[in-house]
């Protein structure tokens, strides 16, 4: 079970979802997953007891929960208690229920992984193998990826070095490097291939990777040589380790004659499997 998976299954449950692009975050209406849950003739009652059983849940219940407008069965929209995954997560938990038991195994299970791979940080990578391979991806890909994790690791590794610590700053270093190369801010790419939550570098082609990676690979060098000081400075190693895979791009498209920025995404061209059957990814 992924989170992924948890918004497929939701989707087909008639819960009401909506995506949030400003917070970059799904949020799930509560009362219809409780109503799913639990089979209550009365949600709202339920949900009120819920509360006063856990009251941890009840004293966090204004962070966890967030008006939100969604279309109600008389057709007219309506501001209602929605929760990210996170906060549905914790909710199922106060749900005493068997269909919630199996959230509440694979939670476990998920807790017991995390602690895993802490105490053997090597088993992240493998596990993340497993996932990709069990999507369908060809193990040519998968290679690729790792790589590209890595050299990415080594590339927030390097803007930290230069004082840059503050997420929301690397992830405008991260706009600044894309739209270099790709011409489209991490926002903008996303929208282009139709993806919400999903990660953009999972949605990649072979040859976008490759050019994705070959922009921080040459951000990193470049930082390396210049030895900027904050993010000021390091906006204009960004752009300069951007342009390198750019000219690349530019380059690859006039032999080929066709732009190598596809608005496919993964779903498009990885057809899901159970017995780790792989298929390429399309170039």
């Amino acid at each position: 079970m992924s989170n992924e998976f948890l918004i497929q299954a939701y989707e087909n449950s008639n819960v009401r979802i909506v995506w949030d692009d400003e917070r970059q975050e799904y949020f799930f209406s509560v009362a219809d997953i409780v109503q799913i849950l639990t089979d209550s003739n009365d949600v709202k009652q339920y949900i009120k007891r819920m509360r006063s059983r856990d009251p941890e849940l009840d004293s966090r219940w204004g962070t966890i929960c967030t008006p939100t407008r969604m279309l109600a069965s008389d057709g007219k929209y309506y501001r209602t208690q929605a929760a990210t995954i996170e906060g549905l997560l914790r909710i199922i938990q106060s749900i005493p229920s068997k269909k919630a038991e199996p959230v509440r195994q694979w939670l476990a299970h998920v807790g017991a992984q995390r602690i895993d791979q802490v105490i053997d940080p090597e088993l992240t990578f493998q596990m993340a193998v497993e996932d990709y391979r069990r999507q369908g991806y060809s193990d040519r890909w998968i290679n690729e990826r790792m790589k590209s994790i890595r050299m990415r690791k080594e590339l927030t590794d390097e803007w930290e070095r230069s004082g840059v610590h503050d997420n929301r700053d690397f992830a405008v270093l991260t706009d600044i490097l894309t739209k270099a190369w790709s011409g489209m801010t991490t926002g903008e790419y996303k929208r282009h291939k139709g993806l919400t939550k999903q990660n953009l570098r999972d949605n990649m082609t072979n040859v976008e990777l490759a050019l994705n990676t070959l922009a921080e690979v040459a951000t990193t060098e470049i930082s390396r040589q210049r030895n900027p000081k904050g993010i000021k400075q390091s906006r204009q190693t960004a752009k300069a380790g951007g342009r390198i895979a750019r000219n690349a791009r530019q380059d690859l498209e006039q032999e080929l004659g066709h732009s190598v920025i596809s608005s496919q995404k993964a779903s498009d061209y990885l057809a899901p499997t159970d017995k780790g059957d792989t298929k390429k990814l399309k170039k």
